[in-house]
């Protein structure tokens, strides 16, 4: 058991009820930045990699030109959205996942068990001062990010952050600027982005198929998992704010939000918000951990025609060609309104797995040189998160985006 307040290196992955009952000291990630990787639990000073392990692996037949040939991979956090990282790590061909790192002995035991060819280890460092390593990815607590990102920028290492990126914009920009002056690969995972559904949406509007956007309306709500560290805006926003920003092409003038700490004092675990756009578009997003049933929906409204969006659904995407058609009114107190309701279409949508082809998308901008597409958009959401945040804390009042957004934060 560790000590109260100690940071575990993995995305806590205790039972619900767990969760649920932990004292909670605050809601917001960006409350524990600035602190030395002790304090917050990262794992720099463990025991170092298993002897025993080392012995194995000498003993085993695994080619070790065919390892040297490959990238060499260290993952942090096996808690999680961590295990799915690793198994998508190990599915990419020019890969070699060399370390898995957590400070939970038994999970790294069970999954070294199940990965004998990547070291097990509770110390970060032996992933910064291995020179055969050549990326690191992090997936654990929010609020680890900006630390355990930095050191392995520092270290020479091409990084990899489940999102959000930091936990806050000024972190996700220091970051970016960091990757920059090392001439390093800097990717934050936003899996939605590499969504076939997603782009099939995106190409749907740039191609002006469904005309000028009137509203979104989208509802991403399960029961759980609560998190003890950081509220539903933290832990589910940043989903809908990176496929938002990705559709839409731009940020929103400003954002309000409501909600609720139902469980757990001070972890707001229901959150309503509205995004109002410059082009008059406006977003409403729901997000709860408390709901009978998973439900992932977007509804897209537009002047010629809507799309019903809904993630893990058999179709995915499904177009409406309806609406309504107003006619100017000839004489006074004449109101004409018609409503269209034509076929329903679901356009065939490929299948293929995004988190494959993120990772995918990774070693190519290794391989390559290339800087993310998505690093400013990665910025955006955590500007978007702190001030949705900063609403909810205000009791809904509108946080206008040039208010918080310092133009000194903008990588040039």
């Amino acid at each position: 058991m560790e000590a109260r307040g100690r940071a575990r290196v993995g995305d806590a992955d205790a039972d619900t009820e767990s969760r649920i009952h932990a004292e909670v000291r605050a809601p917001s990630p960006s409350d524990r930045r600035r602190r030395s990787p002790a304090s917050t639990g990262v794992p720099f000073a463990a025991e170092s990699v298993n002897a025993r392990w080392r012995a194995q692996l000498a003993g085993t037949s695994i080619d070790r030109r065919n390892r040297e040939s490959r990238l060499g991979v260290g993952l942090v956090g096996l808690g999680y959205w961590g295990p799915n990282l690793l198994r998508g790590l190990v599915e990419q061909p020019s890969i070699d996942v060399r370390y898995i790192c957590d400070l939970d002995e038994e999970r790294l035991a069970s999954f070294s068990r199940r990965y004998p060819g990547a070291a097990p280890t509770s110390r970060y460092e032996d992933l910064l001062d291995d020179p055969e390593v050549g990326a690191i990815v992090i997936a654990t607590p929010v609020f680890t990010h900006y630390e355990l990102a930095a050191a392995a920028l520092q270290a020479g290492k091409h990084t990899f952050v489940e999102k959000p990126l930091a936990p806050s914009a000024a972190e996700a920009g220091e970051l970016i600027a960091l990757a920059r002056e090392r001439d390093l690969r800097l990717m934050c995972g936003q899996t939605f982005l590499y969504s076939p559904p997603v782009k099939e949406v995106k190409r749907l509007i740039e191609t002006d198929e469904l005309g000028d956007i009137f509203f979104i309306s989208s509802s991403r709500v399960n029961l759980g998992l609560h998190q003890r560290d950081i509220s539903v805006i933290w832990d589910l926003g940043p989903h809908d704010f990176s496929i938002l920003l990705h559709w839409l092409g731009e940020m929103p003038e400003s954002i309000t939000a409501t909600g609720r700490d139902s469980i757990v004092r001070g972890i707001h675990d229901v959150a309503f918000m509205t995004l109002q756009f410059p082009s008059g578009i406006v977003a409403n997003v729901e997000l709860s951990w408390l709901a009978p049933s998973k439900l992932r929906r977007t509804a897209i409204v537009g002047s010629n025609k809507m799309v019903l969006y809904e993630d893990g659904s058999g179709e995915p995407v499904r177009v409406f060609d309806r609406g309504v058609v107003y006619r100017d009114p000839e004489t006074f107190g004449e109101y004409q309104l018609s409503y269209r309701s034509g076929e329903i279409r679901s356009p065939c949508i490929a299948a293929t797995e995004p988190l494959i082809t993120e990772l995918g998308e990774f070693v190519r901008l290794i391989e390559t040189g290339e800087p993310s597409e998505h690093l400013e958009l990665a910025r955006q959401v955590v500007l978007l998160a702190e001030a949705a945040e900063s609403s909810l804390a205000s009791g809904g009042i509108p946080v206008a985006l040039p208010d918080v957004l310092d133009p000194g934060l903008i990588p040039t």
